[in-house]
C-alpha cells in the first residue's frame, strides 16, 4: 500500500502578534523595511497574512508607505504627523511623505510623480487636497519662475528656493544690490583715503585700508539697511569678499 503523505499546515499566527512584530522591525530599522525583510524575519507567516497586517497598520496610521529604488518601504509613522493625516488614504499619505522627505528645498510635481508612480491627474488632485488642509504649500522657485515646488506648510523655504536677500517674491532686487554696491564702495573709499592721510609707511597704509567682514556688516547695519542684518557675513551671500570693488581697494 502506497504511503500517503499529509502536508501539515502551520497554525495561523495571531494577527496582533504579526502587527506587533512588524512594528518592532520598523523600530529596529527607522529608515524603513521592505517586504523581504519582514519575510526573512517571519518565514512561517504566509504572504496574505503579512499583507493583511501591513494594510491594517497603514489604515490605522501606524506606518508610512514609501517608494524607493528597491521597491516599497514601510516606516514607522511620526506620532505628530499621524493625527494630521487621519482619514487620508494610502496614496495621499505617500505623497505627503515624499514631500516631507524633501524638506525645505521642496520637490517638483514631476519628481513626486516619479517617486510615487501615480498618474499626474491623481497627484494634482492630492496636492490640491493637501494644500486645502494647510498640510503643504506651493512655493515659486527662483530656479524656474513658472514652476512651483511643494513643501510642508510650516517650513521656511531654503535660500536656494527663494534666492535669499537678493530676491523679493522671486524677483531679483537689482536696486537693492546697487545700493549695497554703492555703499560698499563708499566705505572702502573712505578707508583708503584715511590710510593715505595717515602719512605712514606704505605697508601700514595698505593694512589700514583693509576692511573685515564684520566692519562692513556693522557699517551696513548703521545705515539702516535692515534687509541684510542677518545675511552679511564672511562666506555668506552678502560678504565683503564678494564685493566687486574689494579687489581694487586691496591692491591700493
Amino acid at each position: 500500500m502506497a504511503e500517503v503523505k499529509v502536508k501539515v499546515q502551520p497554525p495561523d499566527a495571531d494577527p496582533v502578534e504579526i502587527e506587533n512584530r512588524i512594528i518592532e522591525l520598523c523600530h529596529q530599522f527607522p529608515h524603513g523595511i521592505t517586504d523581504q525583510v519582514i519575510q526573512n524575519e517571519m518565514p512561517h507567516i504566509e504572504a496574505q497574512q503579512r499583507a493583511v497586517a501591513i494594510n491594517r497598520l497603514l489604515s490605522m496610521g501606524q506606518l508610512d508607505l514609501l517608494r524607493s529604488n528597491t521597491g516599497l518601504l514601510y516606516r514607522i509613522k511620526d506620532s505628530q504627523n499621524a493625527g494630521k493625516m487621519k482619514g487620508s488614504d494610502n496614496q495621499e499619505k505617500l505623497v505627503y511623505q515624499i514631500i516631507e522627505d524633501a524638506g525645505n528645498k521642496g520637490i517638483w510635481s514631476r519628481d513626486i510623480r516619479y517617486k510615487s508612480n501615480l498618474p499626474l491627474t491623481e497627484i494634482n488632485k492630492i496636492l490640491k487636497n493637501l494644500e486645502s488642509k494647510k498640510l503643504i504649500k506651493a512655493v515659486k522657485s527662483v530656479a524656474a519662475s513658472k514652476k512651483k515646488v511643494y513643501m510642508l506648510y510650516n517650513l521656511q523655504p531654503d535660500r536656494s528656493v527663494t534666492g535669499g536677500a537678493w530676491y523679493s517674491d522671486q524677483d531679483f532686487e537689482s536696486e537693492f544690490v546697487e545700493v549695497l554696491n554703492q555703499q560698499c564702495f563708499k566705505f572702502l573709499q573712505s578707508k583708503a583715503e584715511t590710510a593715505r592721510e595717515s602719512k605712514q609707511n606704505p605697508m601700514i597704509q595698505r593694512n589700514s585700508s583693509f576692511a573685515s567682514s564684520h566692519e562692513v556688516w556693522k557699517y551696513i547695519c548703521e545705515l539702516g539697511i535692515s534687509k541684510v542684518f542677518d545675511d552679511c557675513h564672511e562666506g555668506g551671500e552678502i560678504s565683503p569678499s564678494n564685493c566687486i570693488y574689494m579687489t581694487e581697494w586691496l591692491e591700493f
